[in-house]
């Protein structure tokens, strides 16, 4: 069975459910805020997404982190490095993207259920 976790619209899904795997994308609501910001506010929304999806940031096994400045990177690993389970670390790439508007951040990872 798949699960479709709803996105901002119709024709996209934050998150995927299938076969004890989720794919999940983050949301930044405030593109006013800096690299720093953003990235907690992305980071929490992962959060709030693999827990409706059941599950959490522990079973993460795969981040993509795109980001839109490469040399705002150290801000969004001081967010980062904040936020990673040490205990459990999934593995991470960073790629340079041109993202839309203000965004400045957007993750994508692969969790188990």
């Amino acid at each position: 069975m798949t699960i479709y976790l709803p996105g901002q619209h119709a024709s996209r899904s934050r998150a995927v459910v299938h076969d004890g795997l989720v794919f999940a994308v983050s949301f930044v609501v405030d593109k006013s805020a800096g690299m720093y910001e953003q990235s907690r506010q992305a980071l929490a929304d992962i959060d709030a997404t693999l827990k409706e999806a059941g599950t959490d940031k522990s079973r993460i096994l795969s981040a993509i982190v795109y980001i839109a400045d490469m040399t705002q990177k150290p801000e969004m690993n001081r967010a980062w490095d904040a936020w990673a389970d040490c205990n459990h670390p999934p593995m991470r790439a960073c790629i340079g993207a041109t993202l839309e508007g203000a965004t400045l951040i957007e993750i994508v990872v692969t969790a188990t259920t």
